[in-house]
């Protein structure tokens, strides 16, 4: 079986520095590959979903996007960062699932561009789906 796998997309200055932060600080039992760089046929996954959302890839599971591929991933970590950041809400009214790592991640995707590291070619295109906010 292979290890969990975390998907990112390595155009980015700053997705490609968040990965190595990951990597070198909160040092997850995964592999975090650039989406350029990884075999996306064996992983089950598209060029359309890669380069949409960041993936979680896991033996048995069907992939997850997004911030609940973050969570997911965190939750290999030591510690308890990713139960932590990623609980669900407790509030009756809240949706079922709900992330509050969401609307984190939909800001973050549409201003990665402005972020440390980021650089224009990380600006995402205006039809792409975090800038819609869906």
């Amino acid at each position: 079986m292979h290890r969990p796998t975390f998907v990112f997309d390595g155009d980015c200055a700053f997705c490609s520095s968040c990965a190595r932060f990951i990597e070198n600080r909160i040092r997850p039992a995964a592999d975090v590959v650039a989406w350029q760089f990884s075999d996306l046929d064996a992983l089950g996954l598209t060029e359309e979903q890669a380069g949409a959302a960041v993936q979680w890839v896991s033996a048995g599971r069907a992939p997850t996007a997004g911030p609940v591929a973050i969570a997911d991933l965190l939750k290999t970590a030591p510690g308890l960062a990713g139960r932590l950041l990623w609980r669900r809400r407790r509030r009756a009214r809240a949706a079922p699932g709900h992330r509050p790592g969401l609307p984190v991640y939909r800001w973050v995707a549409r201003n990665r561009h402005r972020m440390p590291g980021g650089t224009a070619a990380c600006a995402l295109p205006p039809d792409h789906p975090a800038r819609a906010g869906r």
